[in-house]
């Protein structure tokens, strides 16, 4: 597998190489570009830290990226490769690791702020620059020595995934494109393929062994007697963790989202461990995860999950105030948990975390929510919209396609997906709100109340016992498995044309609630008096 993602990025064309910045400018050439003090400062400083391998001022390099972000380039790029042999900040041969990961920062930056947006030729670089990244790691004889943050670890795992997720949309978009840059996508269609992003990741994964060291992990073992030479560095370990959170979302945009769960059955996700420590990799992992539920009708496992997420970030969100790219990824994403769960909701009543409730009547979902009982097909197709991922085509348009938006295609074909079931539940929300106003009903009755006949009433109470079932994840084991149960909040059974309705709703428990806020007004109250101390 790995071997013939090598001999892929081999076989590209060498008149990439200056584009790529592996070429230095010639003797004598004048300095164009006027690079800050502080920012010439901070590349020296970046090149020497990693030139030496110093682990402890990594973390506080790459935060120092952020900072200088904000003071110069918050509408421009930092400067270029050649910028910096220009300005003789550099050394090709001995800084080939910094080279990758200044890069790495360089074109996520592009991504993420620069007005415009990346070019095509900035989407091959970066390409080329990640597969320069895992052949360096993944050819190694032996783990390179090399210790970055877990924070910059996921983020290179994640903007990988957000660059594949964005040039499969960029291509799909035949409309706008030149002739030069059709010339020059049908000419390079391996580039950012998804056969060599699913190799990267599933790579990083096997040089790891993170699946066989999160089985033991879980079991109670000792990781390190199964993870092997490459799998005890943090470096290997980490992104072996983060690339199985990468394929969750790769088969996620992909609608594959049995598979999507499939990755991830040796991490129990309501488990805290020594792998949750980058809070947007556990939010992104609960979005996705949510998010293949809700698709996989287990309603019941789509709002716990949601719930537990939206918890967490409720209790930790003084984390994401701050301005940053990845703070308003979170941030959206918190918003889009929030409107699938409302969904579920509206599909699969049943009781949830008071705070989540309150919330949810504090963002206008309120409104939405009754729009969505009431059977309103526009607002459940407007929610979805809004809160599902940016789904996407394995294979791009054809060479000679009419010029088209095929970036809509994936996307219209999930959104009919989930409006068929929709639509199949829309008279399920009629008839539990009649059943709830009785103990006991005729058939006949409640049929008239629909205006059907009695044998179509009961074949629909049928259609309701159904859906009501779903598969429920059972403690202890991955997310795929579980058993069938009814949460629903109202159950029957029919005996002799007569309807015998049970209200399994229990009781909202308000004790709880108001020790909850008797505990918080207690902190507040012990944080005044030490500030008047």
């Amino acid at each position: 597998m790995y071997n013939e993602f090598v001999d892929e990025f081999e076989n590209y064309p060498e008149d990439y190489q200056y584009d790529r910045g592996l070429s230095v400018p010639e003797e004598g050439s004048s300095i164009t570009y006027s690079i800050p003090e502080d920012v010439k400062k901070y590349i020296l400083y970046f090149r020497d830290i990693i030139r030496d391998g110093s682990a402890y001022e990594i973390p506080v390099l790459y935060s120092e990226f952020g900072r200088l972000t904000e003071l110069y380039y918050m509408n421009q790029s930092w400067p270029e490769l050649s910028d910096l042999y220009a300005n003789k900040l550099i050394e090709e041969k001995e800084d080939e690791t910094f080279l990758i990961l200044y890069q790495e920062l360089f074109y996520r930056h592009i991504y993420a702020q620069v007005p415009g947006g990346p070019t095509l030729e900035h989407r091959f670089e970066s390409y080329f620059n990640y597969c320069k990244f895992f052949n360096f790691i993944l050819s190694a004889e032996t783990p390179i020595k090399l210790e970055l943050p877990n924070q910059w670890l996921w983020e290179i795992i994640d903007e990988f995934i957000y660059q594949f997720q964005a040039f499969s949309q960029f291509r799909s978009k035949l409309q706008k494109k030149t002739e030069s840059e059709l010339e020059l996508l049908r000419e390079n269609p391996k580039i950012w393929n998804v056969h060599s992003v699913l190799n990267v990741l599933h790579c990083v994964i096997d040089k790891s062994n993170i699946n066989q060291q999160l089985e033991v992990y879980t079991s109670g073992g000792d990781p390190d007697t199964v993870a092997g030479e490459f799998g005890r560095h943090s470096l290997y370990k980490m992104l072996g963790y983060f690339s199985l959170v990468g394929l969750l979302r790769l088969h996620s945009l992909l609608g594959d989202y049995y598979q999507a769960l499939k990755v991830l059955e040796n991490i129990e996700l309501n488990k805290k461990s020594m792998y949750s420590r980058v809070a947007a990799c556990q939010i992104t992992t609960y979005y996705y995860v949510g998010f293949a539920y809700m698709m996989m009708r287990r309603y019941a496992d789509a709002i716990r999950t949601f719930s537990n997420i939206l918890v967490y970030i409720q209790r930790t969100r003084t984390m994401f105030q701050s301005r940053t790219y990845q703070n308003d990824q979170i941030n959206k994403q918190t918003e889009q948990m929030y409107t699938l769960l409302a969904i579920c909701l509206v599909l699969h009543p049943q009781r949830i975390d008071e705070a989540i409730q309150s919330t949810l009547r504090e963002k206008a979902l309120a409104e939405k929510i009754a729009r969505m009982t009431r059977g309103d097909i526009n607002e459940f197709s407007n929610c979805f919209t809004y809160a599902c991922p940016k789904f996407l085509s394995p294979v791009p348009p054809a060479a000679d396609a009419v010029p088209a938006d095929y970036h809509k295609e994936p996307l219209q074909q999930q959104l009919k997906v989930f409006l068929d079931e929709v639509q199949q539940q829309m008279q399920i929300s009629v008839m539990r709100s009649y059943l709830k106003l009785y103990t006991t009903m005729p058939v006949e009755k409640a049929a008239a109340f629909t205006g059907m006949s009695n044998q179509d009433f009961c074949n629909s109470l049928l259609c309701f016992k159904h859906k009501m079932m779903n598969v429920v994840w059972t403690k202890g084991t991955s997310g795929l498995n579980g058993d069938f149960q009814s949460d629903s909040e109202v159950d029957f059974y029919i005996d002799k044309q007569m309807i015998h309705i049970a209200d399994t709703k229990v009781a909202q428990r308000y004790g709880d609630f108001f020790i909850r806020q008797i505990h918080k007004l207690e902190e507040v109250s012990r944080g005044l008096a030490k500030v008047k101390i």
